[in-house]
């Protein structure tokens, strides 16, 4: 349970644009907030899953694979943390999108969701072509790249990122990092209460 104000409020992220209109003579200036934009993929049980399974949602994205060697296992273990505080509030969603285009099939992430202890839709894990993937990461301004010359062959940022119903981002914290996870668990309850009715 939180005491937190209903007047706090989490800033948009991202570069705004701002448009002038002129409407019956009177020149209107808007604020135009950069939005995730529309998506595909297939989940864990082979299904597809777009953007409009998160209508009227708040949810929390990453970016991970399941053979990396390095950040993914501590950033999804803390993940997993807020998975289990919301588990059954449909307010709320979790979408880990594989950046291994080549490797995590459907099949992999159903058995790397079970290992880890996911057991409902909540939390999707998806995966696509690099080029989807790797488009939308940049949409949620994470970093993402094939990469050779680093252990799994893959190098990513570990930004548990939020996003609100309105698809803007509203946070980005440092999956690894526990007081980071803290700050996403209570800016989570701050953004529920700015969509309460």
């Amino acid at each position: 349970t939180s005491c937190q104000s209903t007047a706090v409020k989490l800033p948009i992220i991202g570069e705004r644009e701002v448009t002038e209109r002129v409407e019956n003579g009177i020149t209107i200036i808007d604020t135009i907030y950069p939005k995730i934009p529309a998506f595909e993929f297939l989940n864990q049980d082979s299904m597809l899953i777009t953007d409009k399974d998160f209508e009227h949602k708040i949810y929390v994205a990453n970016f991970f694979f399941t053979h990396c060697p390095s950040i993914c296992p501590t950033m999804q273990r803390n993940l997993l943390k807020a998975y289990d505080q919301y588990k059954g509030d449909d307010r709320i969603s979790f979408l880990s999108h594989s950046i291994d285009f080549k490797y995590d099939q459907p099949h992999v992430l159903k058995a790397y969701a079970s290992k880890l202890g996911v057991d409902d839709d909540q939390w999707q894990f998806v995966a696509g072509s690099k080029a989807d993937i790797y488009g939308i990461a940049e949409k949620y301004l994470v970093y993402t790249k094939e990469d050779s010359t680093v252990a799994g062959g893959y190098d990513h940022s570990g930004y548990l990122v939020l996003i609100d119903q309105d698809k803007h981002i509203r946070g980005a914290y440092d999956g690894t990092n526990d007081d980071e996870v803290q700050k996403l668990l209570t800016d989570i309850n701050i953004l529920l209460n700015e969509y309460k009715k």
